[in-house]
């Protein structure tokens, strides 16, 4: 332990010795980032994350009716009215959705809206009473990292170790309800206690978020991490994984941050949790914006170079020699298709005139059969005798018909030929 002068150190995160005010801050962020990143991934991929905005509303009347009860600010006490509320508050979205003609997202609305006023209106009422304990009552409005306790740390800490322990205890049930709610109802599942479950997880998610980030803030830290690890696997397990350690990570950054710039500790871990999720959308591998885009650009450069080595095929088998400027198509395109061809050695120029070489030749060789086969299925194709026919796919036309359907169809032109 150490003293509290920010002289000594204090407890270590990640192997890093902090003051211990730092200490206890990183702490509660990383249990909150790792609890709101494994949970926020069954809300985002159900679709319910203004489940957790509305639960997050929710709580705070909850904990000013702690407070009035009990007159005591610890954590422990506000932490069971917020949870309380929060179950209300999903009980209540429930029920509007089920006895009226309310949409679910304008019932989640109705709630949010309503519990948020009677939270505000109770938190007015207390300041104007004069208590002398309700300082720090307002910080689970906006948030307040810096006054976190030890204690504070440790409750938390136990409420997320046993929420990622049913978590990872009923995996296979919220896997499979979360992707196939008709099949896990065949297998026997309780469906809709699954779905309590996951709304008990994110309302304590929400408990445990509230006091570091606020009320409001509090839905970004339930999407923010499971939208950034969307763009990098597919697996769930992998999936819930990846998005608690970049919740913790996220928030942990986020309040050191704040704490070395004498910034509001919430808005500063929801701002690094957008800039990770930005990071995320353009650079994943395979669906970032600018990998895809790069991958849009070779991909358009590899057709341009496949069509002209087609053309310049086709052009010698007829006994024609093309030159640069008899070639189709835009000028730069085409200098760019004849630079990339030459490089690859499959083309050389000789006076002008462009010949394609032995490994061109080879190469040429399956696009022109694949462009023989496009033209006999658009000219043939309602022709054939097969019980099974779909639309082929354009790059791979004999692995996709089959080779007794690709078959037919050459000897359908060579019929129409003779």
């Amino acid at each position: 332990c150490c003293g509290r002068g920010g002289v000594d150190v204090g407890p270590v995160i990640s192997g890093i010795p902090l003051p211990y005010p730092d200490a206890v801050v990183a702490a509660g962020a990383a249990v909150l980032g790792l609890l709101a990143g494994v949970v926020g991934v069954l809300a985002v991929l159900r679709q319910r994350t203004l489940v957790a905005d509305a639960l997050s509303h929710a709580a705070l009347p909850g904990v000013a009716v702690a407070f009035l009860i009990t007159g005591v600010t610890a954590a422990s006490s506000l932490i069971v009215g917020a949870a309380v509320a929060g179950l209300i508050g999903a009980g209540a979205i429930v029920a509007v959705e089920r006895t009226s003609r309310i949409r679910p997202d304008a019932a989640i609305g109705v709630v949010l809206s309503g519990f948020f006023s009677i939270g505000i209106v109770l938190l007015t009422y207390i300041a104007g009473t004069n208590n002398a304990n309700q300082a720090g009552l307002q910080n689970y409005l906006f948030g307040q990292a810096a006054g976190l306790l030890e204690e504070d740390v440790t409750v938390f800490a136990v409420l997320a170790v046993t929420a990622l322990g049913f978590t990872a205890l009923m995996f296979r049930v919220l896997k499979t309800t979360l992707f196939d709610q008709a099949f896990a109802a065949s297998l026997g599942l309780r469906v809709r206690a699954v779905e309590y479950l996951m709304t008990a997880l994110l309302v304590v998610a929400v408990i445990v978020g509230i006091r570091t980030v606020g009320a409001i803030l509090m839905v970004a830290m339930i999407v923010a991490p499971a939208a950034a690890a969307r763009q990098f696997t597919t697996r769930l397990a992998s999936m819930l994984l990846l998005a608690g350690l970049i919740g913790a990570a996220v928030a942990v950054t986020g309040a050191l941050i704040s704490t070395a710039t004498q910034t509001p500790t919430g808005p500063v871990i929801v701002l690094t949790g957008l800039a990770v999720v930005l990071v995320s959308l353009a650079l994943a591998p395979r669906r970032g914006i600018l990998w895809r885009a790069h991958k849009l650009r070779r991909d358009r450069r590899d057709r341009q170079r496949t069509g002209l080595l087609a053309e310049i095929a086709a052009a010698e088998r007829t006994g024609q020699t093309l030159t640069p400027a008899s070639l189709a198509g835009d000028a730069r395109t085409r200098r760019r298709a004849l630079h990339d061809l030459e490089n690859s050695r499959l083309l050389q120029q000789c006076d002008g005139q462009l010949h394609l070489t032995g490994a061109g030749h080879t190469a040429a060789q399956p696009i022109l059969e694949r462009e023989h086969l496009w033209t006999a299925w658009l000219k043939h194709g309602h022709q054939l005798d097969s019980p099974v026919v779909r639309e082929p796919n354009p790059v791979d036309i004999r692995g996709s018909l089959g080779d007794d359907v690709a078959d037919q169809l050459l000897a359908l032109t060579r019929a129409e030929a003779s």
